[in-house]
């Protein structure tokens, strides 16, 4: 069976680009991802972060909801201690019933900030030790079969909102499997414990209600133009750019050329940076099909949800196109 083809976009914003030019170019990925035949498109709950406008996920999902016709559209995902299971319910079974059979729901345990984030989110650094019973809890809001006395999820949709365990460590893999959930690992920027995590996954999954064998999610990077040199200086500058951003909010701060960021990266210390991206495509449809093709064998993928990186948002498009196309073509 065909590898599904999925997207994840983290509505990114460059300098001196708005939070309303960043959701204009994000409905047109999710118009372009529909177009070539995407499976669904999801956002990521960050906060605190100059350079990502998805932080009110579900307001997104809807927005981009009302602007597309078909793709499935979802959180990947809901860093879910930082919410009330009960307003997380009542969120999406408010996006299912505008959107019935469109929506899903990925569930986290990281903050998606820093420390003092998380205290400005009232959240309690202990509380993503009841994420599985606030899973739970969750899940039995979005099914009509509430775990709190008295306490119903309004509005809930006709059909059920399907859930997705996210991680990039053994714990996300256990759970999942133990709550017979679909299990997305984030290789993308996570990759260390993708074979291990997605191996246990499968070996002691249990069947649920929702989902009756393992399914397996893998995030790649992507960088897909229409000649090799193209899409290798895409990479480049975007992973540049990522590091330059991560060495400025640190403890150096301060401005960096390209060569110094290069020379960072080349380094012990930027080595480990580096290597969060380890799991990339770059080059022409072709090499990126060749490419994802081995890597969803190599993980045992049931589905690829790819973050087209490229800077230029017209470039992203086009990369989503080419990949589409190449996929579907075989």
């Amino acid at each position: 069976m065909p590898v599904a083809l999925s997207l994840l976009d983290l509505a990114p914003m460059r300098r001196g680009q708005s939070a309303r030019d960043s959701f204009a170019a994000s409905v047109e990925l999710a118009r372009a991802a529909e177009r070539a035949g995407f499976h669904r498109v999801w956002y990521a709950e960050h906060h605190n972060m100059p350079t990502i406008a998805s932080s009110a996920t579900s307001v997104l999902i809807g927005h981009i909801a009302d602007r597309t016709d078909s793709i499935r559209l979802g959180a990947g995902g809901v860093m879910l201690p930082n919410h009330s299971p009960l307003v997380i319910a009542e969120q999406f079974g408010t996006l299912a019933a505008l959107h019935p059979g469109r929506i899903d729901l990925g569930l986290g345990r990281a903050p998606g900030s820093d420390q003092n984030t998380m205290l400005a989110l009232r959240r309690n650094p202990a509380s993503a030790d009841t994420f599985p019973d606030d899973v739970l809890e969750l899940q039995g809001y979005l099914t009509g079969h509430t775990r709190v006395p008295g306490v119903q999820a309004v509005p809930r949709a006709d059909e059920d909102v399907p859930l997705y365990i996210l991680g990039s460590s053994l714990f996300g893999a256990q759970l999942a499997a133990r709550l017979g959930l679909p299990y997305a690992f984030a290789s993308h920027f996570a990759p260390d414990a993708l074979h291990q995590a997605t191996e246990i996954y499968r070996e002691t999954f249990r069947p649920s209600g929702q989902l009756s064998q393992p399914y397996v999610i893998a995030g790649v990077n992507v960088f897909a133009a229409d000649d090799h040199d193209r899409a290798a200086e895409q990479m480049k500058v975007a992973y540049r750019s990522r590091t330059r951003a991560f060495l400025t909010r640190g403890p150096l701060g301060g401005n960096f050329t390209d060569a110094e960021i290069d020379e960072f990266l080349a380094s012990p210390n930027g080595s480990q940076l580096a290597s969060m991206t380890r799991y990339t495509a770059a080059g022409t449809p072709d090499e990126v099909r060749d490419y994802l093709t081995a890597f969803a064998a190599g993980c045992r993928a049931d589905e690829l949800i790819t973050t087209h990186q490229a800077l230029d948002p017209a470039d992203r498009i086009h990369s989503i196109e080419l990949t589409g196309k190449t996929m579907a073509d075989g």
